[in-house]
């Protein structure tokens, strides 16, 4: 299994394929796990890089807090690991506010982003309460029944909730604690017109509570479009991973040939 040691912090990740280069970012206590979907589908045409953040999955507990900021800095490292100089973002959830940090500040080391269910911002009740109370289980006591609970909810399957069950409880909770905690707090949307890169978004039509945020980054970003896949809540990446990989193949291939 292959490691980046990084300042005495072992960051688990995986390669796979050839061809342009797309790195995907996971949200707190799940793991690159998330994306084998994603890994299989989309690797016969692209290189699909997936990593667990510090203090998730099979990467060390970090000593430092977990930012977006401190994230970014780590995906920096690895593509400068695997000699990318450039690289597609794909986050999901609260991971592709990560996407959006990374090209606000690193666009010479992006192509672009698809944003999966993502937001710039957390400002409604009902997510705010969500991450809020994420934060108060992500705690030794109540770890195991939060991550039960996150890992069903992306399960197509009883192997897919094995697979992903398995990999969040070897995380840290301080550290998976702290991703909650910063998602919370950070808002770029005020920014969002500084990112010229061409971006996907992509939302399930049944995830009503993120139309706001559908809305928010199609009218604030320069550069965008916007697909609503019917049927589909939240958790896309597993439960229309053969909608989401389409998308996201005919994305990378159209910015290509411009």
């Amino acid at each position: 299994m292959p490691y980046l040691d990084e300042k005495g912090v072992s960051l688990y990740y995986q390669v796979k394929g050839n061809g342009m280069p797309i790195v995907f970012i996971h949200p707190p206590l799940l793991t690159s796990e998330n994306f084998t979907y994603q890994m299989e589908g989309l690797s016969q045409n692209f290189k699909v890089i997936t990593f667990d953040i510090r203090g998730h999955g099979r990467s060390q507990y970090s000593n430092q807090p977990i930012t977006y900021e401190f994230i970014v800095e780590d995906i920096k490292r690895l593509l400068d690991h695997l000699s990318i100089e450039k690289a597609f973002l794909c986050g999901y959830s609260t991971g592709a506010s990560i996407a959006l940090e990374f090209m606000l500040t690193n666009s010479e080391l992006a192509l672009g982003s698809i944003i999966v269910s993502g937001m710039s911002e957390a400002s409604d009740f009902y997510l705010r309460n969500r991450i809020s109370l994420a934060v108060k289980l992500a705690i030794p006591r109540t770890f195991s029944f939060l991550a039960y609970a996150i890992t069903w909810g992306n399960s197509d399957s009883k192997d897919t909730f094995y697979k992903l069950y398995n990999e969040s409880v070897k995380g840290d909770v301080r550290n998976i604690q702290q991703y909650y905690q910063y998602s919370l707090n950070y808002n770029c949307t005020s920014q969002l017109q500084n990112i010229e890169l061409p971006i996907l978004l992509v939302y399930g039509k049944k995830d009503k509570s993120f139309y706001r945020y559908a809305n928010l980054l199609s009218t604030q970003l320069p550069r965008n479009e916007v697909k609503f896949l019917s049927k589909e809540k939240h958790q896309i990446p597993t439960k229309a991973a053969g909608k989401l990989n389409k998308l996201i193949q005919d994305f990378v291939q159209s910015c290509n040939e411009k």
